[in-house]
């Protein structure tokens, strides 16, 4: 049962940057991808604005089957001071060591899990489950049940999303990043019955991700405790809302921000 929106303890604002050949983009349903800016200069911006952590992924990675760019990242991770999440062709400890190296403070793993779930264990155990984030892309099949897709949304799996993410957190995983790629780019808002389906059967944070289209589909989203934290991409990029304002409505909804 989802708790109640008092016991919230504290909202978390992420911008997330999706990279591909080192430059920031963004696209509809994980399709359609265009260009939005230079990745260095957009953390730069968010950090500036209030964001309490940044998601870097490396979107093409796993699907060009190369490496991550973590030149890019540790030039991002030096240059910000708040928390920063690196993911995208993270299938190894050997990858994860090199992105915590690179400054990052949690690595998040997708693709790979899905392959190889005993790497969310091994990753936990080496590193601790606080610096595990198991990435979700869902895609609704019906009422009630969503399919794991891998591979940047190009290839499905037989796997519910939902006993998924309960299965990540019971091998270690300590978040859960949970992209609905049906309301991703579309600005309808968070899918709700997918956050809070995740949410009910896993005792580990929830970031929410795929649909923010307005102010209110954020505070949404806290009072009815649907997730830990949101993601935020499309709405920030093209300068329709800031952090700022986002947490300015949060207060007057009476939500608690994270302040500097």
């Amino acid at each position: 049962m989802s708790k109640v929106a008092s016991d919230v303890t504290c909202t978390r604002l992420i911008p997330c940057l999706d990279l591909l050949n080192g430059r920031v983009v963004k696209g509809t349903n994980f399709k359609e991808l265009k260009d939005v800016g230079d990745a260095v200069e957009l953390a730069q911006r968010y950090q500036d604005h209030g964001a309490d952590e940044l998601i870097l992924l490396d979107i093409s990675a796993t699907q060009e089957e190369r490496n991550t760019f973590f030149h890019v990242m540790e030039e991002i991770a030096d240059t910000v001071s708040i928390p920063v999440g690196i993911g995208g062709g993270i299938k190894s400890v050997q990858d994860a060591t090199n992105a915590l190296l690179a400054g990052a403070e949690k690595v998040g793993v997708n693709s790979a899990a899905v392959a190889n779930p005993e790497l969310i264990t091994e990753l936990s155990s080496r590193f601790g489950s606080q610096c595990v984030m198991v990435s979700i892309d869902a895609l609704k099949v019906r009422d009630g049940h969503w399919q794991v897709v891998v591979r940047s949304g190009s290839s499905g799996t037989e796997l519910d999303a939902v006993s998924w993410a309960k299965e990540a957190s019971e091998l270690g995983a300590g978040e859960v990043l949970l992209t609905s790629i049906d309301r991703d780019g579309t600005r309808d808002g968070y899918d709700l019955e997918l956050c809070q389906a995740v949410r009910s059967v896993v005792d580990v944070p929830v970031i929410a991700s795929g649909g923010a289209g307005k102010i209110s589909d954020v505070v949404e989203l806290y009072l009815t405790n649907s997730a830990d934290a949101a993601l935020l991409a499309g709405i920030l990029h093209d300068g329709s809302t800031t952090i700022e304002a986002i947490k300015e409505e949060l207060v007057r909804a009476k939500l608690p921000v994270r302040k500097r």
